[in-house]
């Protein structure tokens, strides 16, 4: 059973039609046109990049998701590939992009570091990689993401990840999220901005 197309079964859009903040802040960060949006969900925040004329592809592993990103993407007159793909198990193209993110990616504690490094593998060398997740902090604030630690990040971690790339920004600590019902006030999060170092 898939929770998430369960969850994004519903006509609401569960997380709000409004791109995320950290997103909107850093998106002229993005050099070049192809991005790709990991565990995009319903697709505001590709949405958002698409409307400032990039070229964007949504993948998610929720087929609910996706269908409500072309939705929104229609509503907005733009358009946004998008792709099935469940970012635990199936390979991702090597250098196919200038630019990724994700935006609050839920992923188990072991399996966290393979989809990180699989965002910097399909990133071209001098792209820019964009992520925001809940640290393992937001336990105590309760104001969205998940309820146990191993689907939340450690600061240490990430910044490990970050090995061989140049750090454009890394932030931890507490950030105001309104987004749909889900995401409703302060949290704890873990911001980092990256270019993937040429070889």
């Amino acid at each position: 059973m898939n929770q998430w197309n369960e969850r994004f079964g519903m006509n609401e859009y569960i997380y709000g039609e409004e791109p995320n903040a950290f997103i909107v802040e850093q998106a002229d960060r993005f050099k070049g046109k192809r991005i790709v949006a990991f565990a995009e969900g319903e697709g505001r925040n590709a949405v958002h990049l698409a409307r400032q004329g990039y070229q964007v592809t949504a993948w998610d592993y929720a087929e609910n998701g996706l269908k409500k990103t072309e939705q929104l993407a229609e509503r907005f007159h733009v358009k946004v590939e998008t792709e099935l793909k469940d970012l635990l198990h199936d390979a991702v193209p090597s250098e196919a992009y200038d630019g990724a993110f994700m935006i609050f990616g839920h992923f188990p504690k072991a399996e966290q570091k393979n989809v990180f490094d699989k965002l910097l593998a399909v990133v071209k060398p001098g792209g820019v990689i964009v992520m925001e997740v809940y640290s393992e902090d937001q336990l105590r604030y309760q104001t969205g993401g998940p309820r146990t630690a191993d689907m939340l990040y450690h600061p240490a971690d990430v910044l490990a990840w970050t090995s061989g790339c140049e750090v454009l920004h890394f932030f931890y600590g507490e950030q105001k999220r309104e987004e749909g019902r889900l995401h409703t006030g302060v949290g704890h999060v873990i911001q980092t901005v990256l270019i993937k170092n040429p070889r």
